[in-house]
């Protein structure tokens, strides 16, 4: 949530659970975002998520599109919060709408390593696992030909299901701009050459501006594969859910609008300095949440203005992060970043978009060397971030930054 007045002048911020940071300030250097209350979150999202089953967005309950006949592909996103609790909860729906565990297979995208799967109940272990491979023909079924001509070969299983089903997140993404449960199917259960094509749509303008085509051509492919059930989780603070939608692709209107109401923040000017933060468990904070925290900063202050993401983040950095190792400008590291087609290019590229507009300070569980190599200023501490705040003419805080989408609304700020 925004950073809650603690005092007059004070400005208490939760970094991950139970470590808080005060920050003295006095009010009037204060920027303050516009958005709605961040405290809502559901306490029991296993039911919630039975619940958004049974009352999906105008679709009869997912129980009576089913038969103990089918076989079912079950698509989960892993980078979902609390999945020890809401995968089981999908599964034993499943199971007792009459479905056969082992006619239930789970289908991860290449890279997946399905940890979760091992955290499933005993009841559940008959149920097949699947981490697609997009390089072998032999998995990979045609599916049919796209309405501007693209052929769309995909995974065998999502193919010959009887239904698909995805549990995935709704969010933010720079090749999405709203990224829902249709792109968890496409493009990255596709083969290698699509996969890798899709990387060109990558975009480090606003997810609120211009036009998102994957997005489209994703929604397209849900349609073509046969309507998949999608069940859709708005993510609340930290590690927890804020709003569950279960339905087709025709619930993508009502994610966005919640996926909006919820993480979407206003600021009527920019600020000299952004202090943010990233508030979910730092295994969950990877290097692709740390720059999308920061260019989500970066885009709300002034020219040369200062962003200070404060984490607990440890994260193994990919090959494109350490490319940047070698090289001491963020403008020629762009240049190369864009020509590369790593797993990580899109974080590669946000991070340093994010170098390029602000000077960045980052506290992270990271060396000294790494982070300097990275076009950052490396902290050790919080408080660290006090001194700068002294110095500046104006200063906004963001929490939870790396799933906000942050804008300047002249004349609409709160």
């Amino acid at each position: 949530m925004i950073p809650r007045l603690a005092a007059a002048a004070s400005i208490l911020m939760h970094i991950v659970a139970g470590e808080f940071a005060t920050f003295d300030i006095a009010d009037s250097k204060v920027v303050r975002g516009d958005r709605a209350p961040g405290t809502s979150k559901l306490n029991d999202p296993a039911s919630a998520l039975c619940a958004a089953l049974d009352a999906p967005w105008q679709f009869p309950p997912l129980r009576r599109a089913l038969t103990p006949d089918d076989q079912l592909a079950v698509v989960i996103d892993d980078r979902l919060p609390m999945l020890a609790r809401l995968a089981p909860a999908l599964l034993n729906y499943l199971s007792e709408a009459g479905v056969n565990p082992e006619a239930i297979t789970l289908v991860s995208p290449h890279g997946s390593r399905q940890e979760w799967v091992n955290d499933l109940p005993v009841s559940l272990q008959d149920v097949r696992t699947e981490i697609h491979d997009p390089a072998d023909r032999r998995h990979l079924s045609y599916l049919a030909s796209t309405r501007k001509g693209r052929r769309i070969y995909l995974n065998r299983t999502l193919v010959d299901a009887d239904q698909t089903i995805v549990l995935a997140g709704s969010r933010y993404d720079p090749l999405f701009g709203r990224r829902g449960g249709a792109a968890e199917l496409f493009p990255q259960f596709s083969d290698n050459e699509t996969i890798a094509a899709a990387a060109n749509f990558l975009s480090l303008q606003s997810e609120d501006e211009g036009d998102w085509p994957l997005r489209a051509e994703a929604e397209e492919v849900a349609w073509l594969l046969g309507v998949p059930f999608l069940v859709q989780i708005i993510e609340g603070s930290a590690d927890s859910i804020g709003r569950i939608v279960a339905g087709t692709v025709e619930a993508a209107a009502e994610c966005d609008r919640l996926l909006d109401e919820r993480w979407r923040v206003r600021f009527d000017r920019p600020a000299e300095i952004a202090v943010v933060t990233l508030n979910s468990d730092p295994k969950r904070q990877d290097f692709a949440a740390l720059a999308r925290a920061a260019l989500a900063a970066a885009r709300l202050i002034e020219t040369d203005g200062r962003v200070v993401i404060l984490s607990r983040a440890r994260p193994t950095l990919g090959d494109g992060a350490i490319m940047m190792r070698d090289i001491d400008n963020p403008i020629l590291a762009t240049r190369l970043a864009r020509e590369i087609h790593t797993p990580d290019r899109a974080a590669v590229l946000q991070w340093l978009d994010a170098a390029r507009r602000a000077n960045l300070y980052l506290l992270a569980e990271l060396p000294e060397e790494t982070i300097e190599s990275m076009f950052a200023t490396p902290l050790q501490q919080a408080r660290q971030a006090q001194r700068l705040i002294d110095v500046a003419g104006s200063v906004l805080f963001l929490e939870d930054a790396d799933k906000a989408l942050a804008v300047l609304t002249p004349g609409k700020g709160s």
